[in-house]
């Protein structure tokens, strides 16, 4: 079996590490690489896809939206998300879907986020999407750098979320960030996580996010992007190969790859 990745940037990628470990786990001959493309690389992928040269394909950022648009069809959640993060062939048809939106849900129940309250969406782009679908019937409340932008995601969607100015803090909510913010080491805007009830992110780096350590420390519940990426990728792999993900390996190959990217750093 022969599986990518897609995406830019992409070489800190950790699916490689956590579905090369699935692969093992139940016995699949496979390889899994990271592909950094750009949309004529997106489009060549996606043939070798049709082609049978590859069996599956992650999508992350900034490709998501155009996954959507060469993928033969949609799954309905991936629809109206008007983004895919997961691209499985059927036959000779390439179908989208987006496990974000599962990935959302499974990783909130991992870390014991706050079952009922308000969430504060962070950001106006796919991750985002993924966010606001995966909770649908909270009370939502969305923010970013473009007011326009956080309100037509939300209508797009057509999802109840009221605007919130960026920056501010929403008292009690979960904070999701739907943004790059934190990858290289970028803090949150000050005040958005004063009174916060949690935090889930959706993207990751070379470790904890600013903004992920305040929110631990605080001894409040933490869904960091790794586990995020975790509860994803176990959803993408079980439409790849049918097979039920073997989390606890894939668990444990990432967390074996993360400290050893961060002994690598301290030398």
């Amino acid at each position: 079996m022969r599986l990518v990745v897609l995406g830019d940037p992409v070489a800190h990628s950790l699916s490689p590490t956590i579905h090369q470990a699935a692969l093992e786990a139940v016995g699949i001959p496979g390889t899994y690489e990271a592909r950094r493309v750009d949309s004529e690389g997106m489009e060549a992928a996606v043939r070798n896809l049709r082609h049978g040269d590859l069996d599956g394909a992650n999508v992350t950022m900034p490709h998501k939206a155009l996954a959507a648009s060469l993928a033969d069809s949609l799954e309905p959640t991936a629809r109206r998300a008007g983004a895919v993060n997961t691209l499985v062939r059927v036959d000779r048809s390439i179908v989208g879907h987006n496990t974000d939106i599962g990935g959302v849900r499974t990783v909130w129940d991992w870390a014991g986020l706050p079952a009922a309250g308000p969430v504060l969406v962070l950001g106006a782009g796919g991750a985002s999407a993924a966010a606001l679908l995966a909770l649908e019937g909270r009370r939502l409340h969305i923010a970013a750098r473009r007011a326009e932008a956080a309100a037509s995601l939300a209508g797009d969607l057509g999802v109840d979320a009221e605007v919130t100015p960026w920056g501010s803090a929403v008292a009690g909510a979960v904070v999701v960030n739907g943004t790059p913010l934190g990858m290289a080491g970028e803090t949150l805007p000050a005040r958005v996580l004063d009174g916060a009830g949690g935090l889930l992110e959706m993207a990751y780096g070379s470790g904890p996010t600013p903004a992920a350590t305040t929110m631990a420390e605080a001894g409040l519940p933490v869904a960091s992007g790794p586990e995020m990426l975790l509860a994803q990728g176990a959803l993408s792999f079980e439409l790849w190969t049918g097979r039920k993900a073997p989390v606890g390996s894939m668990r444990r190959a990432m967390e074996a790859e993360m400290a050893r990217r961060h002994a690598t750093r301290e030398l």
